[in-house]
């Protein structure tokens, strides 16, 4: 039987929540498992921005996403301050929204200086919704529609151009409205990582991003595009990585399009590399530091227009999992058991993949914590099971936690990326809530969606309205 106690260690095996060993600020939030302000109480429960998970629960309901605001700030300002530290020339830290776009994380990152990496539309309004100013604002995308360049270019956002088609059209829309359209062009750099294959992007057989082979092709397009800003090059080789080798190889990859766009008589700016860090999601997960990451991508930089002769460019990175993932929680209610003998145990909780696709998708880990026995052994292994009609709707194969009876709040930890922005209504479940907590107070960021909710797109046709 599994016998092991349910603290929660850094990768360095210091145990935060019973010494409290270092200050916040000199932790890299991407290391933690739990966020930035988590502790247990004298009651032997886990509390996040100074307020009780079980009372939190209480009050706003569950399954609830709950986001401390001290590690997200946090780990923006530790971007902001390691590129002033490492980098000699100008550069900016983009929130990756696609992780967790949403009012108030959007205006966290823009109050914190950050811009905000957008990949559709609709990201795009909300970001502009938030404050954030439309030239802070980055439009990525492998096939943004007509209406999208539209908006972006109204606006004034940059855009980042994926592919021939979207370059045409921007020349065409921004020639026709007599305007000058800020862009990058993204290339995949043909960089490969140890990385699930859905969310490798830097190889050359992916989806998004023009042939390495393409360069100079695009690049005398947009030479006769007086419409066309060309700023500079995007690049992005992957997510959830734990290598910093790829972030070395990649600098003088990218410096080397530098140079030929020059050639060809443009004059970029702007290098983007991306982003890509990972997050702790287990006890077995060793990600670098946010400082060592921007350490090793600022200094490998550098190194390259030393190589080439150039004056470092405006360095941008785009970090969105390492900025939000380990700043939020999601705790659920304890349902139903099932116990089958010599086989396994099934304790089901009241959300599942409709609030966490990542583990049916990506075959994702997550550590699982009873959020009112903190300090009790972990003396049972079960499978923590959604309740939704599907069979793989399991969140955590074997979980290791103290014996749990229906009511109990259990809470899986680093949830703040891909968990909301992927949520959905399967099973007409409605999506839950989410609350930003900080010193001793909790408020709703995202309101727990109602029936009324579900239906109030759904249009009945008139000859069906007599059905009985």
């Amino acid at each position: 039987m599994v016998s092991t106690p349910s603290r929660i260690t850094s990768p360095r095996g210091t145990d935060y929540l019973s010494s409290g060993a270092d200050p916040v600020s000199d932790r890299s939030p991407n290391q933690q498992l739990l966020p930035l302000t988590a502790k247990v109480n004298s009651d032997d429960q886990l509390t996040i921005g100074g307020v009780a998970v079980s009372e939190l629960v209480k009050i706003y309901g569950s399954p609830l996403y709950i986001l401390d605001e001290e590690s997200l700030r946090a780990a923006c300002r530790q971007y902001r301050e390691a590129l002033k530290r490492y980098y000699p020339g100008e550069a900016t830290v983009l929130y990756a929204s696609k992780a967790w776009n949403c009012l108030a994380i959007c205006a966290i990152a823009g109050s914190e200086g950050l811009g905000i990496d957008v990949a559709s539309g609709g990201e795009l309004y909300t970001a502009l919704q938030a404050g954030v100013a439309a030239d802070r604002i980055y439009f990525h995308g492998n096939n943004k529609s007509a209406t999208e360049l539209a908006e972006a270019l109204e606006v004034g956002s940059h855009i980042v151009v994926d592919n021939w088609l979207e370059l045409e059209s921007l020349a065409q829309l921004s020639g026709a409205q007599g305007k000058t359209v800020p862009i990058l062009i993204r290339i995949t750099p043909g960089i490969e990582c140890h990385t699930h294959e859905y969310i490798r992007t830097g190889h050359i057989d992916s989806k998004f991003g023009f042939d390495p082979n393409q360069i100079e092709a695009v690049l005398q397009e947009i030479a006769q595009q007086p419409s066309l800003d060309f700023q500079g090059f995007h690049a992005h080789i992957g997510s959830q990585i734990f290598e910093l080798e790829p972030h070395k190889d990649l600098p003088g990859v990218m410096v080397q399009w530098f140079l030929k766009a020059r050639e060809i008589g443009l004059s970029p700016s702007v290098l983007n590399v991306g982003g890509g860090l990972g997050i702790r999601y287990t006890e077995d997960d060793d990600p670098p530091s946010i400082d060592a990451w921007v350490k090793q991508v600022c200094t490998a930089m550098v190194a390259a227009c030393k190589n080439a002769q150039i004056t470092p460019p405006h360095l941008i990175c785009e970090p969105g999992r390492s900025l939000v993932g380990s700043s939020c929680i999601t705790a659920y209610t304890v349902g139903s058991r099932k116990a089958i003998p010599d086989m396994r145990t099934y304790i089901a909780v009241d959300g599942g993949m409709s609030d966490n696709a990542r583990p049916i998708t990506y075959q994702a880990l997550y550590r699982p914590v009873a959020v009112d026995r903190m300090a009790q052994p972990c003396t049972e292994t079960v499978t923590v099971a959604g309740k939704h009609c599907e069979s793989g709707d399991i969140l955590i194969q074997q979980a290791q936690l103290p014996p749990l009876q229906s009511g109990d709040i259990l809470a899986i930890l680093a949830t703040g990326a891909y968990n909301y922005s992927m949520a959905s209504n399967y099973n007409r479940v409605t999506r839950p809530a989410a609350v930003l907590v900080g010193e001793g107070q909790g408020q709703v960021i995202i309101e727990r969606e109602t029936y009324q909710d579900l239906v109030s797109c759904d249009r009945l046709p008139d000859r069906l309205k007599s059905i009985s």
